[in-house]
């Protein structure tokens, strides 16, 4: 009886080892794939940043065409939130418990994000390179240990532009438009730090909520608090809309656009629902190669991502926040092969938190997608940038 344990024992070790070098231990890894997800806005307000998903979307296509990841193939689920935080609590649960992913990957939005982010670090599941600039994924890690962002952080942004205007117009009427969560307050708190002493250069504010249908209101008075420098923190929708509103009100501020409106096919489309001159002159910064930037027109790295697009069926290759999906899928790939030829959870998180990616094809040159166990923020570089006769122009060093 005695050798007949022995042999069912060594045999149900057998099969645990087995299954631990397959990966069948952990959710989401087989020995031949790796199921990762995420939500992103398909439909609503926020839709036009359904290309960070399929621009992610398409380049895992391509890793995949090349074998994978140590001979895993990565499958990317994303889900349809509409922007709404309660749809996206409720489609990340799916994921987890349904799906069984292996990690939540670009989920898109910050008050999204933190509806999920309690769930997530409870069950010690990763939130990896979250779609938001918000400055609690770097400063909050102890908090939340499972969750990282990507983008530069948004109070790092406003500061730029603060210390920009306090430079360059030291008698600039300042007036923000921004979003009423920790996205736009963030942004506001940074401009105001980068203003420093000329704090009281800003003579107006005025916030919006994702739900309100426009900003006409805001726009108004903005304009009647002799505002000559905006600052527009806000998503596509109303940004697009400020720019017709400020030009059927007959005013044309000088324009901060916020990162995550400043894509060129945004600006095309707020070009031509008014005119050149109400976008001429726009400022934003830049951490991304602009795919409708005649300066890249024969970078290898923008050439990868057209052929991506195009095979891939990746959307609009003239879409920014395409190549966006493609640099944050990029960090995931790399971030996947550190964790291990078998990888886990804790392996993976631990991989994203000793990252110091130089050869990203996707990011300016001289970017560095860098993290540590106490820097939490992948990507803290970026350059300013001018919007010039229907082009963004970069110019300055990296800040």
């Amino acid at each position: 009886m005695r050798t007949r344990a022995y042999v069912i024992l060594g045999a149900l070790v057998a099969l645990a080892i087995a299954a631990v070098a397959s990966g069948a231990s952990t959710p989401g890894v087989t020995s031949t794939e790796v199921v990762i997800g995420g939500t992103t806005p398909l439909t609503g307000s926020a839709s036009a940043y359904q290309s960070v998903a399929r621009g992610a979307a398409a380049y895992f296509k391509y890793v995949n065409s090349k074998g994978g990841v140590n001979k895993r193939k990565i499958k990317y689920i994303y889900k349809d939130d509409g922007y709404d935080p309660a749809r996206t609590s409720e489609q990340t649960r799916e994921l987890v418990q349904q799906d069984k992913v292996f990690a939540i990957f670009n989920s898109l939005g910050t008050e999204q994000n933190q509806a999920t982010r309690p769930y997530l670090n409870a069950i010690k599941v990763p939130q990896l390179f979250v779609a938001s600039g918000a400055t609690t994924w770097g400063t909050d890690y102890k908090q939340y240990p499972w969750t990282i962002g990507y983008q530069p952080n948004y109070r790092a942004e406003g500061t730029i532009y603060g210390r920009y205007v306090a430079k360059t117009s030291p008698k600039a009427r300042v007036g923000v438009l921004y979003q009423n969560d920790d996205y736009g307050k963030d942004l506001l708190k940074g401009l105001t730090n980068g203003l420093g002493s000329k704090a009281k250069l800003i003579v107006a504010k005025q916030n919006y909520d994702v739900t309100d249908p426009d900003v006409q209101s805001q726009v108004a008075r903005l304009k009647s608090a002799r505002v000559n420098t905006l600052m527009l923190f806000a998503t596509p929708k109303f940004a697009i809309q400020t720019y017709v509103y400020a030009r059927r009100l007959g005013w044309k501020p000088k324009v901060y656009v916020n990162a995550v409106s400043s894509a060129a096919n945004i600006m095309g489309i707020a070009t031509n629902g008014t005119s050149k001159k109400q976008t001429e002159g726009s400022l934003s910064i830049v951490f991304l190669k602009d795919p409708t930037d005649p300066r890249w027109a024969k970078d290898p790295g923008i050439a990868l991502y057209r052929s991506i697009m195009k095979r891939f069926k990746g959307g609009p290759i003239k879409d920014v926040y395409a190549v966006y999906g493609m640099s944050a899928a990029h960090t995931f790939v790399e971030t996947l092969k550190k964790a291990g030829k078998n990888p886990t959870r804790d392996s993976l998180m631990k991989a994203a938190l000793r990252l110091n990616i130089k050869n990203d094809p996707f990011l300016l040159p001289g970017v560095t997608v860098k993290t540590s166990a106490t820097d939490h923020f992948p990507l803290d570089q970026a350059r300013l940038e001018r919007y010039h006769n229907g082009h963004w122009v970069v110019f300055g060093g990296l800040f």
